[in-house]
């Protein structure tokens, strides 16, 4: 019998995605074909790339651009990778197993790291409220060497005294270095996650407002700013201004090239506006005809200037003269001018029934309206020729640069918290409106929604609401620092010790609540309920024991090779190992996950078998031709079930190889 090859399976990578070697690959895919002198054996030469584009730099010479102490270094913290790990916490979870939504407890740097593979170009909708720099909130820490380590520190995991998290007073030297470094790495990496239509939104005031946009210029891109909201929120104004009390916020926003806005619903004064119905019962309102704003003028649209005629007694109208006693209809503006109309001869030719000639009186002026209906379904396409602003119905509204009304105030927002927690109030909510308008502007269907500064989860409060009353299925991703309440906080005296912990409560009670609008009559339609739950995740360290590679001296890395005889720690269970195989595999947390029986051993089927993981310390031939026969895309085995057998090992290899020729497939086969 031949000796089997002595190929091994692949070794499973448990650090987080290369953000720059990713970056590189991107590149190179990009620029190869057309730049192939700019590559070297697999490398770039950056100083080729500027001859070939006719570009010298002097590197001596100053640049625009935002610049801070500590930039260089955060391009460091993006590019080291997490070996660290999300495990699932199903007691605080709410239906675990059928959520598609998640709550990750943890650093956000961490936790962005390990979504990278699994959430790649997946995110709709990234909304984030970060602290504001005023002096009194909490900043990471200062540290450029940021790990996972000082997170557990801080959080008091690994040191028995624990650590406060310090604010970052305008006194502490570097103010605004240590906002933007903290800043920029988070962001950087969230970017990653966006889908080619989304976008984020970020809420700021006047302390780093100019320091976002710069920030996010360089990041987003300069020209995918879309807008800088202004949102007022406090009408009484906060008198943190010696002159000015400040009464509004910004909402910076930035999308990647294919995002377009699908609007904010109508106000109840626009609704009111829909008084009319036609002969089926459709409501509309009236619109003048002539083009309002730029481009308004008969030379700027000459095509758009046109007569139309109106005849009092049979109530009609025409594009042409079918008697004297026709009225002669123009589109003059307020001096006189001419004007021009918002559509077409072909587009008001297949309307004329629906066109409301209108006297004016003190003006002795005719006009025409038109009809916009309330229903998307109902009215035609607009003429080509027409402006390019108008639509012949809307649901919803093209968003104003600023917003303002009751329900986005932070009044309402502290109410709608304190009707949650039976009036326990709480500093600085959003209110769950205010993030609906985000949601209806950015998103729809089963999108996910990213929010890494999670505070007291208004996101998430917001999505389950949204989804129950648009009957759609958009997800959500909260991540929240474990940040420990103040001691002479509300949330404190009520048992809440951190602000995740508040933050998962928020969540139950609002999915509760959402439940009890279909109790007995209370909606008369029964609205099928959202998803309500939510799968808990917490940050912590590696379930394997995971090398040091800067160990000093060969006692010490000699120790660590004894301990990666068995690398597995002894506390972890086998789910706890499950989701961080997931994860950095490329699989979302709400994967589907069945436990299966294969071989006599139990393994974890993941999205119907296309990913087979076997957690079990003894590898059978037997086990191995089952998962060969399930005919699998890739299995993940423990190195250690094999006990150091390397035939075993080897035949496995060609097992799945031969198994995977006949299905003329591939199964890629890894250890870990």
């Amino acid at each position: 019998m031949n000796k089997p090859e002595a190929i091994g399976p692949e070794k499973m990578d448990l650090k987080s995605m290369d953000i720059s070697e990713a970056k590189r690959d991107e590149l190179k895919s990009s620029l190869g074909q057309a730049f192939p002198e700019v590559f070297a054996e697999g490398l770039i030469d950056f100083d080729q790339l500027k001859r070939v584009l006719g570009e010298w730099v002097d590197t001596s010479k100053e640049r625009y651009g935002l610049n801070w102490p500590g930039k260089a270094e955060c391009m460091k913290i993006i590019q080291q990778s997490s070996v660290a790990t999300l495990k699932p916490v199903r007691g605080e979870s709410l239906n675990f197993d059928q959520t598609e939504n998640v709550f990750i407890e943890g650093d956000n740097l961490e936790v962005l790291k390990l979504l990278q593979k699994a959430y790649f170009g997946k995110v709709k909708l990234i909304y984030i409220d970060p602290p504001y720099n005023t002096g009194n909130e909490f900043i990471y820490p200062d540290k450029y060497a940021e790990t996972l380590e000082t997170y557990l520190s801080y959080t008091g995991q690994i040191d028995a005294e624990g650590r406060k998290f310090s604010t970052n007073t305008d006194a502490s030297g570097r103010y605004h270095s240590r906002w933007l470094n903290m800043m920029y790495p988070r962001l950087y990496l969230a970017k990653n996650l966006l889908r080619e239509d989304g976008a984020v939104f970020i809420s700021i005031d006047d302390h780093e407002v100019m320091n976002l946009r710069s920030m996010c210029d360089q990041i987003f891109g300069e020209e995918n700013h879309v807008a800088t909201i202004s949102v007022l929120n406090n009408l009484k104004g906060r008198n943190d201004k010696k002159n000015v009390a400040t009464c509004h916020e910004y909402l910076v926003v930035y999308a990647n090239e294919r995002f377009e806005s699908l609007g904010i619903p109508l106000t109840h004064e626009q609704l009111s506006q829909y008084k009319y119905k036609d002969a089926s019962g459709h409501a509309y309102a009236l619109r003048d005809l002539r083009k309002r704003g730029g481009a308004d003028k008969r030379i700027d649209r000459p095509k758009l200037y046109f007569p139309i005629f109106f005849n009092e007694a049979s109530g009609r109208c025409y594009l042409e003269r079918n008697s004297a006693d026709d009225i002669e209809i123009l589109p003059l503006l307020g001096d006189g001018a001419d004007g021009c109309w918002r559509w077409g001869k072909d587009k008001v030719r297949r309307e004329l029934g629906s066109l409301h000639p209108k006297y004016n009186r003190s003006k002795d002026k005719w006009g025409v309206e038109h009809r916009v209906y309330l229903d998307p379904t109902i009215g035609g396409a607009d003429d080509e020729e027409a402006d390019d602003d108008d639509v012949s119905f809307e649901r919803t509204s093209k968003s104003k640069s600023f917003w303002w009304g009751a329900d986005i105030s932070t009044d309402h927002a502290v109410r709608a918290f304190k009707e949650l927690f039976d009036g326990m109030g709480t500093d600085y909510p959003k209110s769950p409106k205010f993030m609906k308008r985000i949601l209806q502007m950015a998103t729809k269907d089963d999108d996910i929604i990213l929010d890494f500064f999670a505070g007291f989860s208004t996101t998430a409060h917001a999505v389950m609401e949204l989804n129950y009353e648009e009957q759609s299925q958009r997800r959500f991703v909260m991540v929240q620092l474990p940040e420990t309440s103040e001691s002479t906080s509300e949330a404190a005296h009520a048992g809440y010790k951190t602000i995740s912990a508040l933050s998962r409560e928020r969540i139950r009670r609002v999915g509760a609540a959402i439940a009890s609008r279909n109790v007995d009559g209370l909606n008369l339609e029964q609205r099928k309920l959202p998803d309500t739950g939510f799968r808990a995740f917490s940050l912590s360290t590696s379930n394997f024991k995971v090398w040091n590679g800067n160990a000093s001296g060969f006692d010490d890395g000699g120790s660590q090779l004894e301990l990666h005889i068995d690398h597995l720690l002894e506390e972890s269970t086998a789910e706890d190992v499950l989701y961080e195989l997931l994860v950095k595999a490329g699989f979302p947390l709400t994967t589907q996950v069945k436990v299966v029986e294969m071989g006599g051993k139990d393994v974890f089927s993941v999205e119907d078998g296309t990913l087979l993981i076997c957690l079990d310390k003894e590898i059978t031939p037997e086990l191995i031709d089952a998962l060969a026969e399930a005919n699998p895309l890739q299995v993940i085995c423990l190195d250690e079930g094999f006990k150091g057998n390397d035939q075993l090992k080897a035949n496995a290899v060609q097992t799945f190889k031969a198994r995977a020729q006949a299905e003329e497939s591939e199964i890629v086969f890894k250890t870990v």
